[in-house]
């Protein structure tokens, strides 16, 4: 039986609070976005270039500056950028054709999509609470799609069919996106990410803009009201994409898409205090239980750690050799990239040095037998 003390680890603590700040983000670039579409803007392609654009000028120079080497080979960017780019435009683009509740209702496929992509390619394993933690938050998410209901809130759209498909579509490329992004931040250098992300991000952001939204800049009129939510998106968005990689290493790509559940629940606190607004009991039912689901799911951290660490170390070195050019100066990285991905979250430094060691002297006991085996 799991103590409370093992419940709340360091990490468990850190991973709860990361995961709201990144889901307070995001409700702050929901916000601009609605203010931008009231105002008659609807550039999404646009918002997102100068987010990519931050991030190249960003991490690009701080990764000229130590002269770092590739990790990963460069075409894997440029797919991951496509992947990005068009899961933000298609999410956006949703909103034109269906409700708000359709969204975000269709939006939680990519939890069960991050969880079967991490079991098949990154060998995740989810235990039972895990499980259990992700039911809990998906139920609360549906009292807010039934509150909606409930309060009247609920419009069609005009074409509700092809907004849900553009929906299940992002959320799809937007599950391929996070597991791309985790499997390279384990294996690879969070700085690296960043930099190529941002930079094939701005150049495909770019050529998209010149063939579909070129006309929708020109025809904005540029004001101090327009202005201040257009880059107030970009900048959310930057710190969003900055401590993302931080929550995949720690704790994996189906936290950080249970973390940013909350973010419709925020919006509605938002609404509650600063705009007065009336919102029905069950938005703060709901809240509570996927902020309960997530202490579920991330809870114990530590001893599952011990586990991964002792699982993967007799394996690191076929999966350092076989994606990544081994160099001394992200040793600690590589080190820990089978054992993360081998189940979410990533191992602390002496755990996996006192299971090396346990697993080199089991190792040389068995090189003995055999050597004594071929000598009989």
């Amino acid at each position: 039986m799991m103590s409370l003390k093992q419940f709340w680890t360091k990490k468990t603590l850190v991973g709860l609070g990361l995961g709201q700040f990144l889901s307070l983000l995001i409700t702050s670039t929901g916000f601009s976005s609605s203010e931008l579409s009231n105002r008659g803007i609807n550039a999404p392609t646009s918002q997102s270039f100068l987010n990519y654009a931050l991030l190249t000028v960003v991490y690009g120079s701080v990764m000229l500056y130590k002269r770092q080497a590739l990790k990963a080979k460069w075409y894997y960017y440029v797919v991951l950028g496509l992947v990005d780019v068009e899961a933000n435009y298609l999410v956006v683009k949703a909103y034109q054709y269906t409700s708000i509740t359709s969204v975000m209702l269709l939006d939680c496929w990519s939890i069960p999509s991050v969880m079967l992509l991490t079991f098949i390619f990154l060998k995740t394993k989810y235990r039972f609470r895990k499980i259990a933690g992700v039911i809990v938050c998906v139920a609360g998410l549906v009292m807010v799609i039934f509150s909606d209901v409930h309060a009247g809130d609920r419009s069609g759209g005009r074409d509700p069919r092809k907004g849900d498909l553009l929906v299940i579509a992002g959320a799809t490329l937007y599950a391929i996106s996070n597991v791309s992004e985790e499997f390279l931040v384990k294996n690879a250098n969070r700085v690296e990410l960043m930099s190529f992300l941002g930079l094939f991000g701005a150049i495909i952001s770019a050529i998209q803009i010149s063939i579909i939204e070129h006309n929708e800049l020109k025809s904005i009129h540029w004001t101090a009201g327009a202005a201040f939510p257009f880059f107030g998106f970009s900048l959310a968005l930057f710190l969003f994409y900055s401590f993302v990689p931080v929550l995949l290493k720690m704790s994996g790509s189906t936290m950080l898409n249970l973390s940013l559940l909350t973010s419709d629940m925020w919006a509605v606190i938002i609404r509650i205090f600063a705009y007065h607004e009336k919102v029905d009991w069950m938005y703060f039912l709901a809240f509570a239980a996927v902020a309960v689901g997530l202490v579920i799911y991330s809870g114990g951290d530590k001893e599952e750690d011990q586990h991964q660490c002792i699982a993967g170390v007799g394996d690191e070195d076929a999966g350092r050799s076989k994606y990544f050019d081994e160099e001394a100066d992200f040793d600690n990285i590589n080190r820990g990239a089978i054992a993360g991905s081998s189940k979410t979250g990533d191992t602390s430094k002496h755990d996996c040095i006192t299971s090396g060691e346990r697993s080199e002297t089991i190792e040389n006991k068995n090189i003995g037998k055999e050597v004594q085996g071929k000598k009989s």
